[in-house]
């Protein structure tokens, strides 16, 4: 389902359990190996141990998919894509910028013997099996047990990670093993490719994290310290090199995050080093932060509701890392997020409320206020009580969609609900088309028929070529609740002319009704126009949603301009998935256009601010 004005770190498409928001709050301000015991605990506690078989497809597991999920050559929402072919991502096979030298398809010619490479994979122990005796749940554990090439693990063998001297084996990608270079190791040491060191890193710190327990007795492994005194768990030249690769050479990008959500959904537990980098540091690098982070600048209360208002900010920033924000409401402080961005509720109706935002880094050390920024909440719910049409599109030929909102509070089953029209009002409605899914509060359902322009399928969660969605200007169109009628769009049996053109619901019209009321109820806007297709906006202000309704189109943008709607100055702020500020730029009212060719292809969070108010969405670049 479509999202409506919300600026979240999200996303990358992902159905699986999310690692929850909170799931590292009890580690907050810890640093040494304090931290490193806390962040133990928290891996442990519900990690459930799987077999070593469901690894390659998490057979029998609800909701994940083992190595399917986890290495898979999929695109990412942002950074650098491979083939995107769904193969299996081999970090000893995979050529960043280049064709690789062979893939594998996920559960075929998984390992029996092997000549050379390419003939087979299997599963390889970061940390060797040797070490833990091939005990449970180090085995299966997915955060270190990875899927490779089984020529590349035999060369690999044992040994340990680090810098080559001098190769005496390389395989295809360019990973290698030799002679060390690192000072304080002698030995023979395997050094994967630039691309996936800190992926191997984390992996390592994350294993001595989960283990401390235990891993003192793994001296097997020749980068681990064993001696029963010593809490760093690896040697100083072992963690000297982990840390480079982590921190400087590969640090942590969206497709380790999207593992890391993956491998949550298969064992319940997740690599804290992947969600906070700055964790490495404090545990074995630690240094007294006496340095406070800089403000939260640019603070803006918007989106009010009868019981609730949305906070935007810029992050502020620090010399190690800001952590969490404070948020505080009328001068008194009321809740902290980790994100830049804030859904304020429990607030009464028609008051005003304001807020003001402070960074914190993980020595407690806190920046100046932010900026105070003010709203009022609206008066009364502004709430519905079900499903509503929210916006209809009657374009040229086949391209016609509907709009359905939710705003009950609820999440809603849309098996229950359907739409049909009323052929050339008859004043009877035919073959009804049932909806699919289930749609979340505060976001919509767009139905499009299947012969639709392509800038308008892409905003559809439901296609369809039947009768429902085939109106042609004279037919009302019904939304349906188990066979009710409870809202349309049109007169039934009337002789309304709505073709080409595109009806979008007033903000303030809160729900459903059987009473048609074009001119009190719709704004009318020429044929083919989407711009606000797949979002829509509630509020019992008229006069500020008609300030605030500024949008932006082609969207998605297959060229290098986008274009604004709005009589108003604009502050443009184009951010990645990650929460990145990418582009920041004031349109003035009589520009109204956007140079975007310096966006690469993917989504992106785009905040528009006018003196009016603020709208968040979702921006294609194609």
């Amino acid at each position: 389902m479509k999202h409506i004005y919300i600026l979240v770190v999200l996303i990358s498409g992902l159905c699986y359990s999310q690692i929850p928001t909170t799931y590292y709050d009890s580690a907050e301000g810890l640093t040494g190996f304090a931290l490193k015991t806390k962040l133990k605990t928290i891996v442990s506690n519900g990690h459930q141990a799987r077999s070593y078989g469901q690894l390659y497809d998490g057979n029998g597991i609800n909701g994940s998919n083992g190595y399917i999920d986890t290495h898979s050559d999929k695109t990412v929402s942002s950074g650098k894509n491979y083939e995107s072919d769904g193969t299996l991502l081999d970090m000893y096979s995979e050529n960043p910028s280049g064709t690789d030298p062979y893939n594998y398809n996920h559960g075929s010619k998984k390992c029996g013997s092997q000549s050379s490479e390419g003939d087979c994979y299997n599963r390889e122990h970061l940390v060797p099996q040797s070490s833990f005796n091939s005990r449970s749940p180090m085995q299966s554990d997915i955060h270190h047990v990875i899927p490779s090439d089984g020529r590349v693990n035999n060369f690999r063998g044992s040994y340990p990670f680090g810098n080559v001297a001098s190769a005496n084996w390389t395989s295809q990608n360019g990973s290698k093993r030799g002679t060390s270079a690192m000072s304080g190791y002698s030995g023979t040491v395997f050094e994967p490719i630039d691309e996936f060191k800190g992926d191997i890193a984390r992996a390592l710190l994350y294993f001595v994290v989960r283990y401390e327990d235990t891993v003192k007795s793994y001296s097997s492994f020749a980068m681990f310290d064993g001696s029963n005194e010593n809490e760093n768990a690896f040697f100083p030249w072992a963690i000297d090199v982990l840390l480079d690769w982590h921190n400087n050479v590969d640090p942590v990008d969206q497709r380790e995050r999207d593992r890391n959500v993956a491998a949550y959904a298969f064992q319940n537990n997740a690599n804290p080093f992947v969600d906070h980098p700055e964790y490495a540091s404090l545990i074995w690098n630690p240094v007294t932060d006496n340095e406070a982070p800089t403000a939260a600048t640019n603070l803006i209360a918007s989106n009010p509701k009868g019981n609730s208002i949305d906070l935007n900010w810029t992050a502020g920033t620090d010399n190690i890392a800001v952590t969490s924000y404070d948020v505080y409401k009328n001068g008194v402080k009321t809740s902290s997020t980790s994100n830049t961005s804030f859904t304020v509720t429990g607030l009464a109706p028609n008051t005003e409320y304001c807020f003001t935002v402070f960074s914190k880094d993980a020595s407690q050390n806190i920046a100046p206020s932010s900026n105070e920024s003010c709203e009022t909440t609206l008066e009364g719910n502004s709430s519905s009580n079900d499903l509503f049409i929210s916006e209809y599109v009657e374009g040229y030929s086949y391209n016609k969609a509907l709009e359905i909102s939710n705003f009950t509070g609820s999440s809603i089953n849309l098996s229950n609900y359907s739409i049909a029209r009323d052929r050339d009002g008859s004043g009877s409605f035919n073959q009804a088309l049932t909806l699919t899914g289930t749609l979340e509060t505060g976001n919509v359902h767009v139905v499009v028929n299947s012969q639709a322009y392509q800038e308008t399928l892409d905003r559809s969660n439901q296609i369809s070529n039947t009768d429902a969605i085939s109106f042609n200007g004279n037919d009302p169109v019904g939304l349906f609740k188990n066979g009710v009628l409870i809202d349309y769009f049109g007169e039934l049996g009337g002789e309304f002319n709505f073709k080409d053109k595109t009806y979008r619901r007033k903000a303030f019209v809160k729900g459903p009704t059987t009473t048609f009321n074009l001119a009190g109820e719709w704004d009318e806007y020429e044929a083919n126009n989407i711009v606000d297709l797949g979002t829509h906006t509630l509020t019992s202000n008229v006069t500020k949603n008609s300030q605030t309704n500024f949008t932006l189109y082609p969207n998605p943008a297959q060229t290098n301009t986008i274009y604004f709607t709005t009589n108003h100055p604009l502050n443009i702020e184009v951010y990645a998935v990650t929460g990145k500020l990418i582009l920041n730029k004031l349109i003035r009212s009589d520009a109204k256009s956007l140079d975007i060719s310096n966006l690469n292809k993917g989504l992106y969070i785009i905040k528009m601010t006018t003196n009016f108010g603020v709208q968040v969405k979702k921006l294609i670049r194609q």
